[in-house]
């Protein structure tokens, strides 16, 4: 089992290098699930395994001049006060909660990626506020230590849409804060979860290996079909994790939900009838879709 989960790990960080985030949503599963660790040792592995990762990829964005250090060393210090104290706090929190709360972030993971995101560009010169960045920073950061997930689909739309930077810059820094508050709420669940380095190791260097194949496979997909996809999938995927820590009838309630929007969009997209045009307008309808 610890070799199927390295070897899935590769795929993990190929979705990573693909789309620029995402796959770490996968990890927390993947190790709970397949790995067979509790759900406190996988949310502290899957730290690790998205601050390294996370870390390689800010590298090559640093060189490419995409990273605005001011915000992402300010956003990733509160963030990582946040993580910190968001991995302390999850010892007092049954790890069946907080496995509950990681389906729920899937879910909004997944929207997050169905609707895209929207190119912001800033005016030259502009800085966002300190005390928003902290407040920001602080809030994703206890997102982040508490459940192991909501990294970029926070980070990115707080720096893009709110922070106003453009989107490339964005993402560039969004790396250097998920890496930040990785660590830091690795850092808090060490105090109290004990990892197996052997196979944390062993599970980050496929995910960083997986990345760097998929930032190469980038410009051959069309990265916004990828990302649809990916979000039905991780859907799919929390229905399983509410179905095991929950009661079989709500990831069935959930899996079905999820089929019918699925067939909604196909519809939408591929015929003529459209049920949510009626509902919310043309315009809306296709912009639900998009």
């Amino acid at each position: 089992m610890v070799a199927l989960a390295v070897g899935l790990a590769i795929f993990v960080g190929v979705a990573l290098g693909l789309l620029g985030g995402g796959g770490s949503i996968l990890t927390v599963p993947l190790l709970a699930y397949v790995a067979g660790m509790d759900a406190k040792q996988a949310i502290a592995t899957s730290l690790l395994v998205v601050g390294v990762t996370s870390a390689v990829g800010a590298v090559s964005h640093a060189r490419a001049g995409r990273v605005q250090w001011r915000t992402g060393l300010i956003f990733g210090a509160a963030g990582m006060a946040g993580a910190y104290l968001g991995g302390v706090l999850a010892r007092f929190i049954p790890g069946t909660v907080l496995l509950i709360g990681f389906a729920l972030m899937m879910i909004a993971t997944a929207i997050a990626m169905l609707r895209g995101r929207k190119n912001v560009a800033a005016a030259d010169g502009q800085r966002m506020p300190i005390i928003k960045i902290l407040a920001e920073g602080l809030v994703v950061g206890l997102v982040t230590g508490l459940v192991g997930a909501g990294g970029g689909f926070l980070v990115v739309p707080a720096l893009a849409l709110l922070g106003g930077l453009p989107m490339p810059i964005a993402v560039g820094t969004s790396l250097v804060v998920i890496a930040m508050k990785s660590f830091a709420g690795l850092g808090g669940y060490l105090s109290s979860v004990h990892i197996d380095w052997t196979v944390a190791l062993m599970v980050t260097a496929a995910a960083v290996g997986g990345a760097l194949i998929g930032a190469k496979l980038s410009a051959m997909v069309n990265p916004d079909s990828l990302r649809r996809a990916f979000g039905w999938f991780v859907l799919a995927m929390s229905s399983v994790i509410l179905a095991q820590e929950m009661h079989l009838a709500v990831g069935l309630a959930t899996a079905a939900l999820t089929a019918v929007a699925g067939a909604m969009y196909l519809a939408c997209n591929r015929s003529g009838f459209c049920p949510l045009r009626r509902l919310v307008g043309k315009d809306r309808a296709m912009a639900a879709t998009a």
